[in-house]
């Protein structure tokens, strides 16, 4: 029986999907771990029956996986999960860059006690109309699972789209519509657009992508979207562009104190991702990757390992080995293995860490288990269950 706790709430009908082998516990003692917003920075070392962590969403920086990779506890995320939802709230965030619809709603408000509303809104309200995104050029920066998508109904809708992404995958770039025309240089999408749009992962090449410098290069009036990560954007500097007029406005799901300040900005309450439907589908996705991994071994989006998919084990045993990525490392393990035919083997690396998996015709016994455990520089080492 393998146990798994929630450390933050997870959508029921998603946990469902763990088969009867898999028990609901408390805390951080089980074999897997599902987490949204919890900050694990404070708990580097965790008890040995973990094995994996679940993220019910993409952010990791409450996570220290690094250190959990040392542990060979592998950290995976839910990539396009959410996709629909922040594309969805990306797409109105375009409207309400071009058109103040909260202003003029909370105008219209304002008038309730006035017995000539009708044509006092009449009167006024040209102060309101706004413009057309139709015909402006949108700059998507990042065109993954969710900008990919945003830039295609930026295309539908009659805007000009300029992307950039130096690290698309082959997936994503066919799901591109040809008729986004996609660049070299970051600097073209600042140059171009008369809107920014921002859906990249938060590293440290990205960190205050958008500041002082970068705002320099941009259109006088450009608006900027931000449904991404807060620290992509330096509050100082789009202050500053705010109060200058070099942005005109600035949409965000990031309050923070300097945020809830800015002039001409619209705020969400963080909630790019936080629909009924995206929550449960981050689950159920982290759910599946969760008993992939301790049933089968196979590791799918990971942030702190590679990714493996050696398949279902169709002989005796599984044994998986996560270690480092040196030299001579799969000779030592194979050696170890010299009683057992070998039957598969994948092996993948992702830095500093590797991870091994061989699938062998005959049951492994615990003693080779522990020579592959006491071979320097390997990690963990787990024996699966193969066919009966």
């Amino acid at each position: 029986m393998y146990k798994y706790s929630c450390l933050n709430v997870m959508k029921e009908n998603a946990l469902k999907l763990f088969s009867s082998e898999y028990e609901k516990t408390e805390g951080l003692d089980a074999d897997v771990l599902l987490v949204r917003s919890t900050n694990l920075n404070e708990d580097k070392t965790l008890p040995k029956n973990v094995k994996f962590i679940g993220r019910a969403g993409i952010g990791v920086n409450t996570i220290p996986f690094k250190d959990y990779a040392e542990q060979g506890i592998v950290v995976c995320n839910t990539p396009g999960g959410n996709a629909n939802s922040v594309k969805e709230l990306t797409t109105l965030a375009l409207v309400l860059a071009q058109r103040d619809i909260f202003g003029a709603t909370e105008w219209v408000r304002s008038l309730a006690n006035n017995p000539d509303i009708v044509e006092e809104v009449e009167k006024k309200k040209t102060m309101y109309t706004g413009t057309e995104i139709q015909g402006k050029t949108l700059g998507v920066i990042g065109l993954g699972a969710i900008g990919g998508i945003v830039a295609n109904i930026a295309y539908d809708l009659g805007m000009e789209v300029v992307g950039y992404d130096p690290y698309i995958s082959v997936e994503h770039a066919w799901a591109v519509s040809k008729y986004i025309k996609k660049v070299n240089s970051i600097d073209e999408v600042f140059a171009n657009a008369d809107i920014i749009t921002v859906h990249t992962p938060l590293k440290e090449d990205t960190k205050h992508m958008i500041n002082k410098d970068t705002i320099a290069k941009m259109k006088d009036g450009v608006k900027i979207i931000n449904l991404a990560r807060a620290a992509i954007v330096d509050d100082d500097a789009m202050i500053e562009a705010l109060n200058s007029g070099k942005v005109a406005k600035f949409i965000t799901d990031f309050p923070n104190p300097k945020s809830v300040t800015m002039k001409n900005t619209v705020i969400f309450p963080h909630i790019g991702g936080a629909s009924d439907e995206s929550e449960t589908k981050c689950t159920a996705m982290a759910v599946r990757q969760a008993m992939d991994f301790i049933e089968n071994g196979n590791i799918k989006n990971s942030v702190n390992f590679p990714d493996v998919d050696a398949g279902r084990c169709m002989t005796k045993q599984r044994v998986t080995v996560s270690h480092k990525n040196i030299a001579g490392m799969i000779v030592q393990f194979t050696e170890a293995l010299k009683e057992n035919n070998i039957a598969k083997m994948v092996s993948n690396s992702l830095g500093d860490i590797a991870y091994t998996v061989f699938d062998l015709d005959s049951e492994v016994s615990d003693d080779t288990i522990t020579s592959i455990e006491n071979i320097p520089n390997v990690i963990k080492v787990r024996k699966l269950k193969g066919i009966k």
